[in-house]
Parts: structure tokens; C-alpha cells; sequence
């Protein structure tokens, strides 16, 4: 029989460290349950002491997730760990993981603290997390750049303390895959405790190394891999969990000693929700799950694949719930036709939500004729991405040209009231924009714009994720249309009122005493 290995996802924490990747509590608590439908191990919620709005979001996924184990992030403080517990006890397995370094860099650069020092703060901070839980998990940070013998002394102190998984962080991403291997190799030999534990890799892609890094350590004894959907994270990202998943299975002849429980035909809708919701794009060749992943351009390719698909594909996309065989639908198509595709594709709405859904289709199809399974999806990652509608778009005109100033007319609703607002710009989406903001009081700064079509042709549906800057912190917006420009100021409108979502949660602010008026 396999052996088991453990899927701990940090997309909500350490993925959510990607600059720009800021997700309200709501939106956590969505990929949460879609990490539970994948069938991961272990969801690393967040880091609970960072903030009151992360705190929230923490306790809301251990509420609400069910499956799982739901862990949370603390420095070795009696503050973080209290912290931690109060948002994840409720969980039905809730996990403490608590972390310190261990590098000579990190304690010379970073702590300031001898090793003597850090040793006794790793060893109370697990003994002080085992009063509260069984199941607590310790990190090494910068492990691949500590001294082994250090690193041994620590697991085994920390383990006698009560630490049920040790973790070995290539924090910085600077290990190779069998350097990593054989480091993993040497903590399993050397310290004599370990097989009281479980052993965990954490590793970042900053030399595009970590998915390998991770399936070397599993080679030598790790039986815990840490990674992130679509590979998001600091700097270069995380090790990709897609990656690994279909790793293991795919060269199931290399690796047929070990397996994961994760269900591979949620990865696409995983991955799609994920990217909708930070507005992170997915690179159109990232492995497993980018758009040209089971794309084929070459004649001789082309040739081959319509003789026998392994000629050149390893992974069939319908593996992992992708886009395979699909039918065009068309305003003719009825509610059977379009909730079929739904329903291949992973999504099963309830009658009132498809009934919502079917409306869309119904004025998307006006527009374009022919619909495809690509633009189904965009349809369903704006219902994912929504927000409290606060202000609604109810009529939009720009001006421009060459020779001419750029301006916009725009109307929104609130409730009851309607505000029109015109304004100029440096094109028609500034100045719609400009509009936006007079009517809201907002004064918002734009960090990001991201337009793509979704599929080809001139009548295609365009795909717009904005970031916009609001004291201090990021808030993505997103939305679609065959027009560019609504798709634009509707991306804008949707942070908008995800701003205001966050103010009507308790996270308050002061916007200018002018806002809703027209």
C-alpha cells in the first residue's frame, strides 16, 4: 500500500503574502471550502495576530470548514499562540504552528539572539501550545541555510516538547533538489526522536526549484508537503500543489510508493477561484493548469495528438476537472444545455442562483453569438468575486478619439438613490474612473490593471482585474464584458464595494463628506 503523503495548504497565508493578493474574510472563507472539496489535509488559515480583520477570518474557517485539520500561524510569543488558539479552537482538528530561525543570518541579522537562546524559546513555545492542543506544529526558518547539527538539536528538543510535525523551510528558495534531499536524509538519521513526529517541507521557488526540492524530500522521508495553489506566494511563489498532486500520480511508475488524497478534478475550479479572487492571472504555460497546458500549435504535434493523445500529452485535462471536449452554446440553448456544461465544468447551482446565472448567460449570448465553456467560466468567477453590490452601474458613456478630450458619463445606483456624475480624464477609463470617485468620495490609487480576452475573435469577452490602493491597503476588483470599457469600470465598481464591504465590517475609515452626492 502507498504511503500517505500530507497536503498542507497555505494559500490563505503564505500565498496571501503575494504582493497585491489581499483577501477579505469572506473570500478566504470561499477558497477555504474549496480547499476542503479538493480534499486537502491540512488548511493553514492564516496568521491570526496580524490583524483584527485576519483574526475574524481565522476563527470564521474554523467554524465553517469541516474536514481538515485547520492550522494558524505564531511567532514563539505566549501572545501569538494565544492568539492562534482563540481563532482556530473551534475547529473539529485545529493545529498551532509556531516558528523561529535558525539560521546564523537570521539570528545575527534578523533575532539578535544567541542559538542557546532561540533553542529555549522554540522549546517553551511548543510546551506552551500543547496546553491548548495536541496537535502543534514547529518550523525551522531558514533551514537550508542552518548549521545540520543546530537543526538536529532543535527537532529533537522541540519534539520532546510536544511538536507532533517539524517542519524544514526553504524559506528563501535557495536549496536544489538533491542537496534538499540529502538534508531531509540527515535529519531522518540523525535525530533519534523523529519517528515521533512528521516530517514537513515548506519550500519557495525563487531558483524554480520547489515543486522538485518538495519531491525530493518526499524521496527521503518528508510525508508532509507544504504548498499553494497555482504556486502564488512571496516573491517567487511557493512550491504549486497542482503540480505535486498530478506529479505523484502521473509518474506513479517513480513515485509508486507514496500517494495523496487529493481529489484531482478540483484542481481547475481551485485554481480558477483562487486566481479570480486575488486577481492573480495564471501564466498561460503554467504547468498543469495554465490555458496552453493541453494546447497544441505545431502541425506535427497537431498530427500526433489526433493519432493518439500520449503522443505528446501526459495529463488528460479532464483529470483535473478541465476544459476537454466542449459544446458552443447560443441564446437558443436552453437552461438543460447550459446547466450540463455548469455541471461538467464542477459547478452545482441551486435553482434561484442558476436561474441568476442563466440571465447573464442569456445577455452575454445576445452580445456574442457563440459562448464557450471559457466564457461560462468568466461568468462564474464574477459570481465568486462578488461583492455586496453598494453601488450598482446603471448607465455608462465615454468619449474619445484622437483630437478629442477623454471623458465619461456614469450613473450608479445606491439602494433607492441614483448619482450621475460626469468627468475627464487621461482616457475614457481614467475619467470614468475620475467619475467613480466623485460620486463615492473615494479617492482610490490604481496599483494594477489586467485586461484578456477570454476567448478569440472580435466579439470576445473581456476579462478585467484591477488593485486598487485605500489607506494603506490592496482590495482586487474584477469584471467582464464584450465591452472593454464596461468590463473596466465594472472591475473598478466591484473594489469599490469591496472597500465598503470591509468599512461595514469594522474596519472603518472617513471618506469625504461629499461621497453620494451627485
Amino acid at each position: 500500500m502507498p504511503e500517505k503523503i500530507f497536503i498542507f495548504d497555505s494559500t490563505l497565508r503564505d500565498g496571501e503574502q503575494t504582493p497585491g493578493a489581499r483577501l477579505n474574510s469572506g473570500e478566504k472563507l470561499k477558497i477555504a471550502k474549496q480547499l476542503a472539496r479538493l480534499n486537502v489535509d491540512v488548511i493553514e488559515a492564516g496568521f491570526p495576530i496580524s490583524s483584527p480583520g485576519e483574526f475574524k477570518a481565522v476563527r470564521s474557517i474554523a467554524r465553517e470548514v469541516k474536514g481538515p485539520v485547520i492550522a494558524a500561524l505564531a511567532r514563539t510569543l505566549p501572545e501569538d499562540i494565544d492568539a492562534v488558539w482563540e481563532a482556530v479552537k473551534d475547529a473539529e482538528r485545529p493545529r498551532i504552528h509556531t516558528f523561529l530561525g535558525s539560521s546564523r543570518i537570521h539570528m545575527e541579522h534578523k533575532l539578535r539572539k544567541d542559538p542557546e537562546t532561540l533553542l529555549s524559546m522554540a522549546t517553551e513555545a511548543v510546551k506552551y501550545a500543547k496546553r491548548y492542543t495536541a496537535d502543534v506544529e514547529y518550523s525551522l526558518e531558514d533551514a537550508t541555510r542552518s548549521d545540520l547539527d543546530y537543526m538536529c538539536r532543535v527537532i529533537e528538543a522541540v519534539i520532546n516538547a510536544g511538536a507532533t510535525v517539524i517542519n524544514i523551510p526553504d524559506t528563501v528558495g535557495y536549496a536544489v533538489p538533491e542537496q534538499f534531499g540529502e538534508l531531509i536524509r540527515k535529519v531522518m538519521e540523525k535525530v533519534p526522536n523523529i519517528h515521533r513526529a512528521t516530517l514537513s517541507v515548506h519550500c519557495h521557488n525563487d531558483l524554480g526549484l520547489a515543486v522538485a526540492n518538495s519531491l525530493a524530500a518526499v524521496e527521503n522521508g518528508a510525508r508532509q508537503v507544504e504548498c499553494n495553489i497555482n504556486g502564488i506566494g512571496e516573491r517567487a511563489g511557493n512550491a504549486a500543489l497542482e503540480e505535486i498532486a498530478v506529479a505523484l500520480l502521473i509518474r506513479q511508475d517513480y513515485y509508486q510508493a507514496f500517494r495523496t488524497d487529493i481529489d484531482l478534478r478540483e484542481i481547475y475550479k481551485t485554481s480558477r477561484l483562487v486566481s479570480s479572487l486575488t486577481g492573480i492571472p495564471i501564466p498561460v504555460n503554467k504547468a498543469v493548469i495554465g490555458v496552453n497546458a493541453f494546447a497544441h500549435s505545431s502541425g506535427i504535434h497537431q498530427d500526433g495528438i489526433l493519432k493518439h493523445k500520449s503522443t505528446y500529452e501526459i495529463i488528460n485535462a479532464e483529470l483535473i476537472g478541465g476544459i476537454a471536449a466542449q459544446m458552443v452554446l447560443t441564446a437558443r440553448s436552453g437552461r438543460h444545455a447550459v446547466r450540463h456544461e455548469l455541471q461538467e465544468m464542477g459547478f452545482n447551482l441551486p435553482d434561484s442562483e442558476f436561474e441568476e446565472f442563466f440571465h447573464n448567460f442569456l445577455e452575454l449570448a445576445d452580445k456574442k453569438k457563440e459562448v464557450f465553456r471559457e466564457d461560462l467560466e468568466a461568468l462564474m468567477a464574477d459570481r465568486l468575486a462578488y461583492a455586496a453590490p453598494t453601488y450598482t452601474l446603471e448607465y455608462l458613456q465615454t468619449v474619445s478619439g484622437t483630437g478629442s478630450i477623454p471623458s465619461a458619463v456614469v450613473k450608479l445606483s445606491k439602494g433607492e438613490e441614483t448619482f450621475v456624475q460626469s468627468d475627464f480624464g487621461a482616457g475614457p477609463i481614467d475619467a470614468a474612473y475620475n467619475a467613480i470617485d466623485k460620486i463615492t468620495g473615494l479617492h482610490l490609487r490604481l496599483e494594477n490593471y489586467n485586461l484578456r480576452g477570454v476567448t478569440e475573435g472580435r466579439k470576445a469577452l473581456g476579462e478585467v482585474s484591477v488593485k486598487l490602493e485605500f489607506q494603506g491597503r490592496s482590495y482586487v476588483g474584477r469584471g467582464t464584458s464584450t465591452d472593454v470599457i464596461e468590463a473596466s469600470v465594472r472591475a473598478y465598481l466591484n473594489g469599490v464595494n469591496k472597500i465598503l464591504l470591509t468599512a461595514a465590517n469594522g474596519n472603518g475609515f472617513a471618506p469625504d463628506k461629499a461621497a453620494g452626492q451627485p
